[in-house]
């Protein structure tokens, strides 16, 4: 494993060393894998005029990437998906404050660092999948209830290291406290279908197959099969419903942020790419390509199957709480037995 750190570290290195020597750049550390960010760099760049210098890994890797480098950094913006990492990326000093009220104008508070180290631009759902032949959705009306017996054997999710489910459980923790988020996740281990296992892709092949009846996933996995022009996914996505939790704290919001590096070579650079990412242009790439709700309210966009899913009733924690929550959950699902 250290091996393999080392080499990517390396190959991090080289792709950094490899950029321009003009100041019209901006040098991006991003753990997102997605179409809808080149589209949106690239629009930025016609705009602008500013190149965009790309380094992907995922965020553990780029947090540490920067963390090693120190003052040495080329990193003007750090971006990562989960509230959790972009607290590590912030107690791990990479981010410099900024007065991102000045900048995110539209975004709700709740996405936006207490501190002034971050900010969301893209919004994901933690959302209750389920076999429409198989389950009545008025059984399911909150997390909560997938505790009750009567889903032993129906349940499909993640391992407990995935940082989606780790950040599901600490805002569980922040609602109710370590008890009772440990009572609730060992009565979902005992009611598993199955070792947990694969992304969440694979939770709602599961439900297909009839390995289980309902599975916790992120919303935009669900409607990239729904969308999708491959006939296979369009059979997985029939017949498979959602359900947006109610009740208690409502529907489990996760976000992706960005926060401007502490050592940023183009501070100035780094600032226009977050106003850019959080404009409608910027917006509307993340709601039409990857199928994610935008940050910023009112955002016009042409998805209607993002569109009929808003309206949910979302939690209202700051995202901030689910990192400062998020090693209180490790523990409780090392308690709980899930693997």
């Amino acid at each position: 494993m250290t091996r393999l750190i080392l080499s990517a570290i390396v190959a991090l290195t080289a792709a950094a060393c490899s950029q321009p020597a003009s100041t019209e750049v901006v040098n991006v550390y991003s753990a997102r894998h997605y179409d809808s960010d080149e589209v949106a760099y690239a629009r930025f760049t016609e705009e602008t005029g500013i190149e965009v210098n790309l380094i992907e890994a995922s965020g553990d890797l780029l947090i540490e990437r920067i963390r090693t480098d120190g003052d040495r950094s080329p990193a003007d913006i750090v971006i990562t998906v989960d509230a959790s990492r972009l607290q590590r990326a912030e107690e791990a000093g990479l981010f410099t404050q900024t007065d991102y009220s000045a900048i995110a104008e539209g975004v709700p508070e709740r996405f936006i660092d207490p501190d002034g180290y971050w900010v969301g631009f893209a919004l994901r759902t933690r959302v209750i999948a389920y076999a429409e032949d198989r389950v009545d959705p008025a059984e399911i009306t909150n997390y909560m209830d997938l505790a009750d017996p009567r889903w032993q054997g129906r349940i499909c999710i993640r391992s407990s290291d995935n940082a989606y489910n780790q950040s599901l459980l600490a805002s569980i923790i922040a609602h109710h406290g370590e008890a009772v988020a440990e009572a609730w996740a060992r009565s979902v281990v005992a009611n598993f279908a199955r070792p947990p296992q694969g992304g969440d892709t694979d939770q709602l092949q599961a439900i297909h197959a009839g390995e289980c009846d309902v599975a916790v996933v992120n919303h935009y996995y669900y409607l990239r099969l729904a969308n999708s022009e491959n006939p296979d996914d369009l059979t997985v996505a029939n017949g498979i419903g959602l359900i947006f939790p109610a009740g208690e704290f409502g529907t489990h919001v996760n976000i992706s942020g960005a926060g401007i590096a502490a050592n940023a070579p183009h501070p100035e650079n780094a600032e226009a790419l977050i106003r850019f990412l959080l404009s409608e242009t910027g917006q509307r790439a993340y709601a039409e390509l990857t199928n994610e709700f935008p940050a910023v309210e009112g955002t016009a966009f042409d998805n209607p199957s993002v569109r009929e899913l808003m309206g949910f009733q979302a939690d209202t924690l700051n995202m901030s709480t689910l990192g400062d929550n998020a090693e209180a959950a490790r523990r409780v699902f090392d308690r709980a037995g899930w693997p």
